[in-house]
């Protein structure tokens, strides 16, 4: 599994919106969709670096190409 350390929660949505996805909801996590995925990003700075490579890896993208989205 990817490693992503050090990643603010927005800098991820960002990225994240870049690619596609769109924020479905909010509350203690933010939920994006691009239509046929769902994501989840807690609101946790920053969020663990484990967590962040498997969202990248759920989004379909590389850790590579999500580095390059930050």
């Amino acid at each position: 599994m990817p490693r992503i350390p050090g990643v603010n929660h927005l800098r991820a949505v960002r990225a994240l919106e870049k690619v596609g996805f769109r924020i479905a909801r909010q509350g203690k996590h933010i939920v994006l969709t691009d239509g046929r995925r769902i994501i989840t990003v807690p609101r946790n700075n920053p969020v663990n670096a484990f967590t962040m490579g498997r969202i990248a890896q759920d989004a379909g993208l590389t850790e590579a190409e999500f580095r390059k989205l930050l």
